[in-house]
């Protein structure tokens, strides 16, 4: 089975113009052309597009990615590189959601240090916000 770009894009969720991306960047094979210069793809490119969205659902980085794929061309070598991949990953979301805890924490004292009864002239929202002096934490 055959699928044009379209179609493509419907079973994988991935935009046409991000499916012309990864094949011009090499992750999925070049299509098969018809006598009207009509690209073509086989399971195996919806397979990868799959994979490869999934992984960006993940947060991976497309070098991530383009490792993970080029691990899976040779099934019999182990798989701790996957492993190290994953791991990485992890370690870079656990970071981002401290991060974000920061912010939401300072959110949270920016927030509370106004209530809404001053003008804006003296508004502390706004003059946090302008300084970033105020803050109470980095982020």
């Amino acid at each position: 089975m055959d699928f044009s770009i379209g179609e493509l894009s419907k079973q994988t969720g991935v935009k046409v113009p991000t499916i012309r991306y990864y094949e011009n960047e090499g992750l999925i094979d070049t299509p098969l052309r018809t006598e009207g210069n009509q690209r073509r793809y086989r399971e195996a490119d919806r397979d990868r597009l799959r994979f490869i969205r999934h992984c960006r659902d993940l947060g991976l980085p497309m070098p991530a990615i383009r490792d993970l794929i080029e691990l899976s061309q040779h099934p019999d070598k182990p798989c701790h590189e996957a492993d190290r991949i994953a791991e990485k990953q992890l370690a870079s979301i656990r970071e981002r959601i401290a991060h974000l805890k920061r912010l939401e924490a300072e959110l949270v004292r920016i927030s509370a240090s106004c209530g809404g009864n001053h003008t804006v002239t003296d508004c502390n929202v706004l003059r946090a916000f302008g300084d970033h002096g105020q803050c109470l934490d980095t982020h």
